[in-house]
């Protein structure tokens, strides 16, 4: 029964790599499309920018949010070192990237109990916070 269980896994997990091959392919930004969903752009700054044990407690708290049932794809990720340019904003210490099926999806994440906790149990760790929601037409 464990080999079944083992071989059950394995096949699903190779199903769904075999599903994202056409995406791993080179491919032209129009050749590309999402439609349909919400992307969820969130930004953090801590109040202590240079805490590590602050940022590892934010990011345990962040995957704990990929709980979330209505969350489809997601992204934390730290300022990248890429040129210093007016337009270009290196202050943040986490952001993190969720996309939705649909705006519903995205409302339902906002008053789900875990997104609730998150709030609660980790807002003591940031100074601020920036939201970025965006759908295509």
């Amino acid at each position: 029964m464990k080999n079944r269980r083992s071989f059950i896994k394995k096949a699903t997990a190779g199903l769904a790599f075999a599903g994202l091959l056409p995406l791993s392919k080179k491919a032209m930004a129009g050749e590309v499309e999402i439609t349909g969903a919400l992307v969820h752009h969130v930004y953090f700054w801590l109040k202590e920018t240079t805490n590590e044990v602050h940022k590892k407690q934010l990011l345990k708290g962040l995957n704990e949010l990929l709980k979330v049932e209505t969350i489809k794809m997601s992204h934390i990720g730290f300022p990248a070192g890429t040129e210093s340019r007016d337009v270009v904003d290196h202050s943040y210490s986490v952001s993190y990237m969720l996309m939705f099926d649909n705006q519903a999806d995205q409302d339902a994440y906002q008053v789900d109990p875990i997104h609730l906790k998150f709030v609660e149990e980790y807002q003591h760790l940031w100074s601020k916070v920036i939201v970025y929601d965006a759908i295509n037409s």
